[in-house]
């Protein structure tokens, strides 16, 4: 099924539906260079069974919606240096794009669901439209880079060579679910290699991804602004994460004023098949209390 798109915040997002658009909405916000794909739609659908709205996109950079290839090549020397001039935005664009998103589907407040990258744009459209967010999930994220930075292995897999065509790209992803993965779980190969492939045909753009990078690089510490936020937040991590440790997850709990801590045994950097049950119970009761709250 080809995704529908809708016009916000000056580019193009690409997005689809999982429920009855009467439900509670819930938008799902994935990480750097993932596609909505990454969001398995079994998971989706076990979501909307939980009378949720579901609403899955593709970020600026990624997949099927805008691109922005007539951007500056990011200059990832100058950053280490300080000098984030050559990021084309930071993640406060990124949310901006999400909330434009909510208001082409006549959103008022959503549920907001987000994934390492996707938990640092959650955050954020916490602190930047309170008034947009009924509840907050962070998941294997973190308020800062510099909080739970990756092992020497994470961040080798990270920073691995571009692949050069379809097939390494398949290649690729299954070595890095090997080394950023939930070594308490099975991987699911056939689904990884499925959506790799899926991916590299819906929107190959290894510069749109760096860009996305050093958005979050150029972002800053919200530890400070997190304090403010006025939602209830539920913090999922895994205590097996190599890419975003531990330590980001618990700092992204202690700095919210109404934060629940859920530590997943033996989740890596991934939602892993057999945790789905305990992730859609917890977002679930979260929802509950926000609006038991909000009434």
């Amino acid at each position: 099924m080809q995704p529908a798109t809708v016009a916000s915040n000056g580019i193009e997002i690409a997005y689809e539906t999982f429920g009855a658009p009467d439900a509670r909405p819930l938008l799902l916000v994935m990480g750097l260079g993932a596609q909505m794909l990454a969001w398995h739609p079994e998971w989706c659908a076990e979501l909307a069974a939980n009378d949720f709205f579901v609403v899955r996109y593709d970020n600026r950079d990624v997949g099927l919606s805008t691109h922005l290839h007539d951007a500056p090549p990011p200059d990832f020397v100058a950053a280490w240096a300080g000098d984030f001039s050559s990021a084309s935005y930071r993640l406060e664009d990124m949310t901006e794009d999400a909330v434009g998103l909510l208001d082409a589907l006549g959103v008022d407040r959503a549920h907001v669901v987000g994934a390492s990258l996707g938990g640092m744009i959650a955050q954020t459209m916490a602190i930047t439209h309170p008034e947009r967010v009924r509840s907050l999930t962070s998941i294997m994220s973190t308020p800062w880079v510099g909080i739970g930075s990756p092992t020497p292995e994470a961040r080798a897999a990270l920073l691995a060579p571009a692949p050069r065509n379809r097939a390494e790209a398949i290649e690729r992803a299954v070595r890095n679910q090997r080394v950023l993965g939930s070594p308490g779980y099975p991987m699911d190969e056939a689904w990884i290699r499925e959506v790799a492939g899926q991916a590299y045909d819906r929107g190959f753009d290894p510069l749109g991804v760096a860009r996305q990078q050093l958005a979050i690089w150029a972002s800053g510490d919200r530890t400070e602004a997190l304090a403010h936020v006025t939602a209830p937040a539920l913090v999922i991590h895994g205590d097996a994460d190599p890419l975003i440790q531990l330590p980001g997850g618990q700092a992204t709990a202690a700095a919210l004023p109404d934060a629940e801590l859920l530590v997943i045994p033996g989740m890596g950097h991934n939602l892993p098949r057999a945790v789905w049950p305990t992730l859609v119970a917890a977002i679930s009761r979260l929802a509950d209390r926000a609006e038991a709250h909000h009434r």
